[in-house]
């Protein structure tokens, strides 16, 4: 990545990290809730985190590093954005726990070796021109036995394509969602893999926001939105997550979901 692409990424994460109102960061609701599907995979394969040292990368605001500390995690929070980091920092501190911060590059860290019992990464590989050189590091600095877990973008569904061609203000211009020809590296590095894909039919509630409530895109993250409003959309989230449970048994349908989570143990 060349520094002029870091330095714009850091820069847009700062100035979103400058609005970011952590009284209104619930952490538990980013792994429990209906509309969290991804993490509720993650949590189910990953097990007991208690007293493991673990490696939130592009750690953001910081719920995923609480959440784990409230479970009796060790966790470190690294992002490339200084002002994410102070976030994280700040939502811990608010949240009654204690986390590590650390400025750093996912592609290049200074961690030894073998460094932790677990990595975290939600949604910074797609911001990498390559995910690959990643995920080596990642294995680099996880333990033997020690686990990854992760959830991207992928880049198939026309739905969220068109979503993103318009929501071009709440996203940085050099993402790029994920191939899911990703999960065949991912096996290649690890013992073990570990995955799914979240988001077919339930992609209708994207479509329900911009065309039933004319919510605009570049004014509310929606990402953001399905956590928020968890409760008002369970009701139709189940229905349509049972369609997912069917659609995803069609040969070829699991790349054309919105989002891959995987966890691989070294």
């Amino acid at each position: 990545m060349s520094e002029e692409t870091l330095k714009k990424e850091r820069d847009f994460h700062d100035q979103w990290a400058s609005i970011i109102d952590i009284d209104q960061i619930q952490v538990t609701d980013y792994f429990e809730a209906c509309t969290a599907p991804e993490n509720r995979f993650i949590l189910h394969h990953l097990g007991d985190v208690k007293g493991k040292s673990l490696l939130d990368v592009g750690c953001g605001a910081g719920e995923n590093s609480v959440y784990f500390a409230q479970k009796g995690a060790q966790c470190v929070a690294s992002d490339y954005s200084p002002g994410m980091v102070e976030v994280a920092l700040k939502l811990a501190e608010k949240n009654g726990v204690s986390i590590e911060g650390h400025v750093g590059n996912a592609m290049a860290f200074n961690f030894p070796d073998n460094s932790f019992d677990i990595v975290y990464v939600a949604n910074l590989l797609h911001h990498l021109p390559d995910p690959k050189l990643a995920l080596q590091e990642l294995h680099r600095v996880v333990k033997p036995e020690g686990k990854i877990c992760f959830w991207e973008p992928l880049k198939h569904n026309p739905i969220i394509n068109v979503y993103r061609r318009m929501a071009t203000e709440v996203r940085t211009e050099d993402e790029h969602p994920l191939d899911i020809n990703i999960i065949p590296f991912v096996e290649s590095l690890f013992e073990r893999t570990q995955w799914d894909t979240f988001w077919i039919a339930t992609l209708w509630i994207f479509l329900r926001f911009y065309l039933i409530e004319r919510v605009n895109p570049n004014e509310e993250r929606y990402w953001k939105k399905i956590i928020l409003e968890k409760d008002r959309l369970e009701p139709e989230y189940r229905r349509l997550e049972e369609m997912d449970r069917w659609l995803k048994q069609i040969p070829g349908m699991k790349r054309m979901a919105w989002n891959l989570a995987v966890v691989a143990t070294k």
